[in-house]
């Protein structure tokens, strides 16, 4: 009391607290009685109540008084904000009091301590002002004792002493009232008053004048309180529990990390608490996020010095630095891009055209799916530089990665987290590398993959390399998906033969032939002698190459598709170069033709002999193998015998087959070709493939085995200078046949003056360099009998093969070949 007074301020008038009135001897109550509205509470007979006024009305009304009996009528309101001036807010129901005490606060307010008396009824209004007057009858208990009554009573005083119990905050007269109260009314109106109840219940327990019905209504509302505290008390003691169950594992977590700060592993847990923090900043997906948090927990349980806290911690520090969501942001120009692979790069036109189709599409749809490019040529031509310089014209980082050798499915899909050296596959492992999910990723000699036991790595390449499917991506060290579909995926090869069917049928396949000699010629100028020199350290000033010199080491020293002995070459020359630098003689030098020997030694590849040979049976064939186009030496000796065919030269069934087919066709044509009668009764025919160490296969060796058979027959020389490829039918057919660029290349460099190819191949004359179509005539045929005049002249005359127009035809199709492939270059 005296702590609210404080609260309000200093009373500016103190009553002087009436004696408190013994329950048992209740004065007697005027009839008449003011009348004082309670709109939040409810004064119950035998209770003390603190009651504030501040209504004019009501100070009035205890003025008043205060100077008479103190006697006042206390009626609950129906609606605590109706007019206090209407009488029908009041109840008809209340409770007679006494003020035993007053205090005046300065704002007017009063504070009173009330005792109520009996229960009234308040039978009608007599007066409205200046406060209610009302005419009041008092209601007396109605009680009939009976066993019931005695069970309801103790029921209730078990249910309050139970609440009580649980209450410890309950006041300590409470509790003494509770067990000195006998009588089952009063016991009821002891309870209603220290309830926790709303104004309408207690309004229906003061109404009960029958105290049986009293005591029935106080029953269930304390078993309704009792089953609330008692919830209340359940949630307390969880809460409290989940408090101190997380206060000791924090203290036992603190005297952990003391243990461990003494025996030296504290720093290990900073570790694992910026590990987290780096975890939850990587922004990886929700399933990823799960996997790793799941790890983590694990890995706070481990010692440091185990294994498997190795292997999970390993694991989560992958986790933490992969680019999730890192990402470069495309640089798509595509003028500039053309620029960039044209200083990259020399001649590659149809390469550098559909690269720039590329850009161009993700230029106008951003979120279109990345082609697989697969770049197939010799060593040496540019494929790796390539890729480069599309990642600079994106503006992306790039990683390379080569594939040559990978034999087990794991060095893709990575290892599964069982033992301590587990790791991802290379393909995450270049993503870290390069720092973003989106990089121009170069998979390098995708044809030189092998599959054994450990598995099959191009099987696990189709899910990479699939757009439909490299969005998730799955690495068995993650246990995650990581999304592969913002990569470029570019793949290399030298052949497409050993790609297996499935992973080709996924990839674009751009072929890269070798380079002419002049070519190479700009290619040395334009990037490899500046390169070579800045590798030895001579300024540019300091060296000069001239043309002679070039193709001296293009001809004499180098026998290549591509560029790579080439520039091996030159950097010797460069050595010795650097060598008299060093020594004080500073320039400036030219390496001319006739010094290139001096530099380099003795000449290793000379002009192929059988461009000058004359004697029959050998024919000059075009092969195509992984280092570019090669010349193919045949030679056909016979020898008394009984039709016995030997093949030799290390060859394949298919060029064995295509000896068969030869020698068939000829004997079907032996009378026109002036065959000797009864040839193939008594002469064996032996055929040999110089370079036998080398393996040899194909079907395109066909047209040159006829002619080397025929030159034999018929003792006839083929034409000098001549070269020839192509697939034969058992009917003379001349089929089509691949890699006419890398043959026409090498069957320049020999020397080759004439080329017979099948008349299919006559729209691939487009793609060969001017160049070599100045140098060298071709004969497109379709059947074996156009092979004859242009082959064996002498032998056509012989024979009246070489009439004009047959003839005519022959040659004529070669300059119409000619023509034709100017044509379409100059468009």
């Amino acid at each position: 009391m005296a702590n609210e007074e404080n609260d309000r301020g200093a009373a500016d008038d103190v009553e002087k607290p009436a004696a408190l009135i013994d329950p048992n001897h209740k004065p007697g109550t005027p009839d008449i009685l003011p009348v004082l509205p309670l709109r939040e509470t409810v004064l119950f007979p035998d209770m003390l109540l603190t009651h504030t006024v501040q209504d004019a009305r009501d100070v009035r009304l205890v003025d008043d008084v205060l100077l008479k009996d103190r006697f006042v009528a206390f009626a609950p309101v129906t609606e605590p904000t109706a007019d206090p001036s209407d009488p029908a807010m009041l109840r008809d129901r209340g409770c007679v009091g006494v003020i035993l005490k007053m205090i005046k606060f300065p704002d007017g307010g009063l504070r009173l301590l009330v005792q109520g008396l009996k229960r009234i009824k308040v039978d009608r209004i007599l007066e409205r002002e200046p406060y209610f007057q009302a005419e009041t009858s008092v209601e007396p208990d109605v009680l009939e004792k009976s066993v019931t009554i005695d069970a309801l009573f103790r029921s209730v005083r078990d249910q309050f002493t139970k609440l009580l119990d649980l209450l410890p905050q309950a006041p300590g007269e409470v509790k003494l009232s509770a067990v000195n109260i006998t009588e089952p009314g009063r016991f009821a109106d002891l309870v209603a008053a220290n309830l926790n109840l709303t104004m309408e219940e207690r309004c229906t327990i003061l109404d009960a004048s029958d105290v049986k019905q009293r005591l029935e209504r106080i029953s269930v509302l304390l078993e309704r309180e009792l089953q609330i505290i008692e919830l209340g008390t359940k949630i307390h003691e969880d809460v409290k529990q989940k408090i101190s169950q997380g206060q000791r594992e924090f203290f036992l977590r603190e005297q952990l990390r003391a243990i461990r700060n003494e025996l030296g592993d504290g720093d290990d847990r900073v570790g694992i608490t910026e590990l987290e923090k780096a975890l939850e900043d990587a922004g990886m997906p929700e399933e990823a996020m799960k996997e790793t948090k799941r790890e983590l927990s694990r890995l706070e349980r481990m010692q440091p010095n185990s294994a498997e806290y190795t292997v999970a911690r390993t694991y989560l520090d992958w986790m933490a630095t992969l680019p999730w969501n890192t990402v470069t942001e495309d640089r798509l120009d595509v003028e500039k891009a053309r620029k960039i692979l044209d200083a990259d790069h020399y001649d590659l036109a149809k390469v550098k055209d559909r690269i720039i189709e590329f850009l161009a599409v993700r230029k106008i749809h951003p979120d279109s799916k990345s082609p697989i490019l697969c770049f197939v040529g010799p060593p040496g031509v540019g494929k790796t530089s390539l890729g480069r310089s599309i990642a600079r014209a994106m503006g992306r980082k790039f990683e390379r990665i080569s594939l040559g050798g990978v034999r087990d499915e794991a060095e893709i899909r990575g290892h599964r987290r069982t033992y301590v050296g587990a790791l991802p596959g290379r393909i995450i492992q270049g993503i870290r590398r390069a720092g973003t999910k989106n990089p121009v990723f170069m998979m390098d000699e995708i044809d030189k993959l092998v599959s054994d036991w450990h598995g099959d790595p191009s099987s696990a390449l189709l899910e990479v390399l699939d757009p439909e499917q490299n969005s998730t991506f799955r690495d068995h060290y993650l246990d995650a998906p990581f999304d592969l579909s913002k990569i470029v995926f570019i793949t290399t090869a030298n052949t497409i033969d050993t790609i297996p069917s499935a992973l080709l049928d996924r990839m674009e396949v751009l072929s890269i032939a070798g380079y002419s000699e002049e070519e190479k010629l700009h290619i040395a100028r334009r990037h490899l002698i500046p390169r070579v020199l800045s590798d030895n350290g001579i300024k540019g000033s300091q060296v000069k190459f001239d043309a002679a010199a070039l193709r001296t080491v293009i001809g004499s020293y180098t026998r290549e598709a591509g560029l790579r002995n080439f520039e091996r070459e030159l950097s010797a020359i460069a050595r010795k170069i650097a060598v008299k630098i060093a020594s004080g003689k500073m320039g400036p030098f030219t390496v001319k033709g006739e010094e290139v020997k001096k530099h380099l030694g003795p000449p290793r590849f000379f002009a192929p002999e059988v461009a000058k040979s004359e004697q029959p049976g050998v024919a000059l064939g075009l092969a195509w193998t992984a280092a570019g186009g090669d010349l193919l030496y045949i030679e056909a000796a016979k020898m008394p015998g009984k039709k016995h065919l030997t093949l030799t030269g290390r060859l394949g069934d298919v060029i064995k087959e295509s000896a068969q087919a030869a020698l068939s066709w000829i004997r079907t044509r032996e009378k026109e070709l002036g065959i000797p009668d009864n040839f193939f009764e008594n002469e064996d025919i032996h055929i040999h493939f110089p370079e036998g160490a080398t393996p040899k296969d194909g079907p395109s060796a066909g047209i040159t085995l006829v002619c080397a058979l025929v030159s034999l027959m018929t003792n006839t020389p083929v034409r000098q200078r001549l070269a020839m490829t192509g697939e034969i039918t058992l009917r003379g057919k001349v089929l089509p046949i691949g890699g006419l660029k890398e043959k026409s290349l090498a069957a320049r460099r020999a020397g080759v003056r004439d080329v017979i190819i099948p008349k299919g191949n006559d729209y691939d004359l487009g793609d060969l360099q001017p160049e070599v179509l100045k140098d060298i005539r071709f004969h497109p045929i379709e059947v074996i009998d156009e092979m004859i005049p242009i082959a064996f002249p002498k032998l056509s005359e012989r024979l009246s093969l070489g009439k004009k127009g047959e003839a005519g035809k022959s040659g004529g199709a070669g300059v119409s070949s000619k023509k034709k492939a100017a044509d379409k270059r100059g468009k």
